[in-house]
């Protein structure tokens, strides 16, 4: 009866290719880290408190932060390449 209420199974692995996960840096001393914005409320002011917080406590050497138009919207690729072009490591907001 179960088979029959048309549910997806989650775990099923789907037809889409895996992404590698990015290499990860030994610490961030001296990178610089770029922070996007997801355009939920508190997000640059999440972004902001740990860009603060990376800088005092990891030695980064800049934050960049960039917005995305909407947070139903993946980042547009001219976002993602030129956050790629200026930063080593990335973070995406997850606002509430």
């Amino acid at each position: 009866m179960a088979n029959d209420l048309g549910f997806i199974d989650p775990t099923y692995g789907g037809g889409k290719a895996k992404i590698p996960i990015a290499r990860r840096p030994m610490d961030l001393a001296g990178k610089v880290v770029g922070l996007l914005d997801n355009t939920k409320e508190q997000g640059e002011l999440i972004l902001q408190t740990i860009g603060e917080a990376l800088r005092e406590h990891y030695g980064v050497a800049r934050i960049v932060i960039r917005r995305k138009e909407h947070y139903s919207k993946p980042a547009t690729e001219e976002i993602i390449n030129g956050m790629a072009k200026e930063v080593q490591v990335a973070i995406a907001a997850v606002g509430g």
